[in-house]
């Protein structure tokens, strides 16, 4: 056995189909007595729902988060909630509205509900994410983690099956980097590749029968442990290169994951061995990163670059940025490595298998 620290993220999880109606009581267990509702402008009727719900203790709703939290999105959003002078945050989404949550949390310490719709994990974490000028920040503040989160499969039924598959992508790969973190722990290798089954066993039947609930049920499931790896550990190369393509190219967050993850994982595939046996285990695949490429494209989900948006000249501008300030990882990422970096790229751009 190796050595460790395990630190337990204070969170409360409220899970099953139909648990939005718990709402009320989670509010008063806040403490809260005006609560601000943010959502992305899609999601204004479900948000709105929500605070009717709730009738005075609604402060107003917010639908105006967008994806990679522009920093003057990020400030006209804590404007706003001193303004109604809330005292608490309702996040009605995906990682876009938790990550505008967040980000007003972090400069007011205004406690955070999170209503998740999609998988992406964000709401398991004390990560917080703005992106200025096209560099997207990263940081960790334990003032941004949800006090409370309420898992309501029947949320996610409206979840087009594309994004369905592509956020679950997205989850997985928290789960995956995470097999593999510098900072790593038995109890999170357990959740992490538990996490991984889960969603990779949902997924097709999501594909098939997106109303099926006992699929969304264990899609949530599996999204809520490998959120709560991504919340407990540290990432290493593949996060840095999404944060990178999504900050600086705009690219659409869980799209990318998707893409990106099996080249991450083949990257590193020699330099964590035991990390490369569990994620296959997890995919009943004989190759973890093989494994993940067909799993996306066996559920139709993009598996090129260039399909989500991106030019091929950006590939070195890319590979440039990612090896300046890199996030450890099993395998250096350093100067030296930038034309392997290069290489990794062009093979997602092009959508070919990784190698």
């Amino acid at each position: 056995m190796r050595d460790f620290v395990f630190t337990g993220q204070a969170s409360r999880v409220v899970f099953g189909a139909g648990s939005l109606a718990h709402l009320e009581r989670e509010v008063d267990l806040l403490g809260a007595k005006r609560v601000l509702v943010l959502c992305t402008p899609e999601q204004q009727a479900l948000a709105e729902d929500v605070a009717k719900r709730l009738g005075q203790r609604a402060a107003g709703v917010y639908a105006k988060a967008v994806m990679h939290v522009p920093v003057e999105v990020a400030n006209a959003a804590i404007q706003e909630a001193d303004r109604l002078a809330a005292d608490g945050l309702i996040a009605v989404g995906g990682g876009s509205t938790i990550g505008l949550a967040k980000a007003i949390a972090l400069q007011s310490s205004r406690p955070i509900l999170a209503l998740p719709t999609t998988y992406a994990g964000s709401e398991m974490t004390p990560i917080w994410g703005m992106t200025e000028s096209g560099l997207k920040k990263t940081g960790r503040d334990t003032r941004v983690l949800p006090r409370t989160v309420i898992y309501d499969p029947q949320l996610t039924l409206s979840l087009p099956v594309s994004l369905s598959i592509t956020s679950g992508m997205n989850a997985i790969a928290h789960a995956a980097e995470g097999l593999y973190a510098h900072d790593s722990n038995p109890v999170m290798d357990l959740m992490a590749e538990e996490g991984i089954r889960a969603l990779a066993a949902a997924m097709p039947v999501l594909r098939t029968s997106p109303s099926d609930v006992d699929a969304r049920s264990n899609a949530l499931y599996g999204a809520w442990l490998c959120g709560t790896v991504l919340g407990n550990v540290g990432m290493a190369l593949h996060h840095k290169l999404c944060h990178t393509l999504g900050g600086t190219l705009n690219l659409p967050h869980a799209e990318v994951h998707t893409v990106v993850l099996p080249h991450a994982i083949a990257f590193n595939a020699d330099a964590a061995p035991a990390a490369m046996q569990r994620i296959a285990r997890a995919l009943h695949h004989d190759d973890a990163a093989n494994g993940l490429y067909q799993l996306a494209k066996h559920n139709g989900a993009p598996v090129a670059l260039r399909d989500i948006g991106m030019q091929e000249k950006d590939i070195d501008r890319i590979a440039h940025i990612a090896v300046q300030n890199p996030y450890w990882n099993p395998r250096p990422v350093n100067t030296e490595a930038e034309a392997s970096l290069r290489a990794l790229l062009q093979r997602a751009w092009q959508g070919a298998p990784p190698a």
